[in-house]
C-alpha cells in the first residue's frame, strides 16, 4: 500500500550523503524532525532527474526555508558513490541531501516503486515530492506517469 497523508515516514536504513561524506541514517531519524521536503527521482544522472528535477529544489531552497522548511532531501534508487558522484556534477553543494536506497527498500517500504524492468533499469523509485511534519506526510505528490509536473519545486512550494 502506498504511503498517504497522515501516516509515519517508515523507518529504513539507508545512506545520506552530506558534505561529501556517505552515513548509513534510519529515514525515521534523519526524516524524522521538523518540517522537511522529500522528493524521489527514478534514477541519478537521468534526464528529467537531472535537468529539471533535483535543479528545481536546489534552486529553490531559499524560497522553501522561507517558507518554513528545515531541509530538503531526495531519494533515489541508487547506490551512495553513484548519488555522491550525481550531488557533486550538479553542485548542489549544501541544498539538498541526497539519499541512497540502493536495494530499493524504502521505496518498497512507502509503496513508491515503479517497475522500471521495460528501461531496463529494474525496480525504481517513482517521481514524487512530499511535505512531512515531525516525520509525517502532511502532503504527497506523485507524478501520474512520466513527466514532471505535480512533485516539482514550483508544485511543493504552492502547498507550503
Amino acid at each position: 500500500m502506498t504511503i498517504q497523508v497522515g501516516d509515519e515516514i517508515p523507518a529504513v536504513e539507508i545512506v545520506a550523503i552530506e558534505k561529501g561524506e556517505s552515513t548509513k541514517v534510519k529515514t525515521s531519524e534523519i526524516l524524522g524532525k521538523g518540517k522537511v521536503v522529500l522528493f524521489g527521482v527514478p534514477g541519478a544522472f537521468t534526464p528529467t532527474c537531472s535537468d529539471y528535477h533535483l535543479p528545481g529544489f536546489v534552486v529553490r531552497s531559499e524560497e522553501l526555508k522561507s517558507k518554513g522548511v528545515d531541509k530538503v532531501f531526495c531519494v533515489s534508487v541508487n547506490d551512495p558513490f553513484v548519488m555522491k558522484a550525481w550531488g557533486e556534477s550538479q553542485g548542489i553543494g549544501d541544498e539538498v541531501t541526497l539519499l541512497a536506497d540502493g536495494n530499493g527498500e524504502f521505496a518498497s517500504a512507502t509503496g513508491l516503486v515503479l517497475d522500471a524492468h521495460g528501461s531496463v533499469m529494474g525496480n525504481r523509485s517513482r517521481r514524487y515530492a512530499a511535505i512531512l511534519q515531525d516525520g509525517v506526510v502532511t502532503a504527497l505528490e506523485v507524478e501520474p506517469a512520466g513527466g514532471l509536473t505535480v512533485s516539482s519545486a514550483e508544485s511543493i512550494l504552492a502547498k507550503l
